[in-house]
């Protein structure tokens, strides 16, 4: 059964999408912990991150810190955190959190989502890197 990321992956479902090439596909978090909050998932349908591949997770890690310096640039942060939890959705995937505190990663709280609004103008901060 797809996952909610194939269907993004296929274009069945919108997505504020960050980045994207023939692999690997990073788009805003509807539910953000932070500003900027980006998922990057490969196309290739996997459930656990730790389960692909070794060379596809390599070019994974460097798609990430790739989107991740856009981000940076984009929003005012000390650091992008990097987390995989890879429990909520059956396929894998990398939060890439702007944050400034070691609480700002912190997935027990739960945000109130922005406005679609407020995503599309993250996202075009982050696209004018």
């Amino acid at each position: 059964m797809a996952s909610i990321f194939s269907k993004i992956i296929a274009g069945e479902i919108p997505a504020f999408k960050v980045a994207e090439n023939d692999e690997f596909l990073a788009f805003l978090d509807i539910e953000p912990l932070a500003e900027g909050h980006t998922l990057v998932v490969p196309k290739k349908e996997v459930d656990y991150l730790f389960d692909v591949d070794d060379e596809l997770l390599g070019r994974m890690m460097i798609f990430s810190k790739q989107v991740a310096k856009k981000i940076e640039k984009a929003i005012p942060c000390l650091r992008i955190g990097v987390t995989v939890i890879g429990l909520e959705v059956p396929h894998a995937h990398i939060h890439l959190i702007p944050i400034n505190h070691i609480g700002d990663m912190n997935f027990s709280k739960k945000p109130s989502p922005p406005s679609m609004d407020k995503l599309k103008a993250t996202l075009d901060k982050i696209l004018a890197q």
